[in-house]
């Protein structure tokens, strides 16, 4: 497919568009946006600031990608956005490029599906295979890894880490870490054991979700401290990776807790 540009887009001359890209009406994009092969942007879509978009990606209408950071500390510095490839985006999603602090990019991997009016703020990262759905919103900071889904009207803290496999239910408010291959969910979000449903979709192992299982009974039903429940994990449970990255993401220093 050749490169397409409508009428009615505003291109800034140093915008580079890859072949095969697609630009419906009424889109705005800035001198500094590099868009890769076979994206279509579908119309009213602005794309701003120093924004890298990957190719075969899909943007519906009225989304803004890339403009300045929600941060009163921001104050005009060159900062990123970085979005892979074969990522969905939909109706009124915002994107924002990072702020100066951290390594001021802002990263969204491939192949996610990201639904209507959600909002990913500066400096978050994204890994892929993620559902956000219907209005999600992920705060400054905010790390989401890989086949994690995020339910409707969900409001994650800054600093807050989401784990792989993971799903948060409709209407949450996340102000800890949701561990991987769990499931959270409530206005101030608890932990309700894994995502058994997930998982299997996902084709795990009825031996890995075993696994997994006796992994979360030890950490989060034991009255162990949490520095012995994931000593004991370590110690009944050995060859399992899922279970390793499960022990690694809850070690790992976090300013905001995790919930167990």
């Amino acid at each position: 497919m050749r490169k397409f540009v409508h009428p009615t887009a505003i291109v800034n001359k140093g915008a580079k568009l890859g072949t095969g890209v697609q630009v419906g009406p009424f889109c705005v994009i800035g001198g500094d946006v590099s868009i890769d092969s076979d994206t279509r942007l579908h119309g009213h879509v602005t794309i701003d600031g120093h924004t890298k978009i990957g190719s075969a990606c899909e943007i519906f209408p009225y989304t803004s990608i890339g403009l300045p950071p929600q941060d009163v500390r921001y104050k005009g510095e060159d900062t990123l956005l970085v979005i892979g490839d074969r990522n969905i985006i939909r109706e009124y999603v915002s994107i924002h490029r990072a702020s100066s602090s951290g390594d001021a990019v802002t990263r969204v991997g491939n192949d996610n599906f990201i639904m209507a009016y959600c909002h990913i703020a500066h400096n978050c990262t994204l890994g892929n295979g993620i559902i956000m759905a219907n209005a999600a919103t992920l705060a400054g900071h905010s790390s989401i890894q890989d086949q994690a889904v995020i339910g409707g009207i969900v409001a994650v803290h800054q600093f807050t880490r989401i784990g792989a496999y993971a799903i948060v239910g409709g209407f949450s408010g996340v102000a800890q870490d949701v561990p991987p291959y769990m499931m959270a969910s409530g206005a101030r979000a608890k932990l309700y054991g894994p995502n058994l449903v997930g998982l299997k979709r996902a084709g795990f192992s009825h031996q890995k979700i075993a696994l997994i299982k006796k992994a979360y009974k030890i950490i989060s039903k034991s009255k162990l401290s949490l520095k012995e429940a994931l000593k004991e994990t370590q110690t009944q449970i050995h060859d399992s990776p899922e279970v390793d990255a499960l022990v690694e993401f809850i070690s790992a220093k976090s300013p905001r807790g995790v919930l167990r």
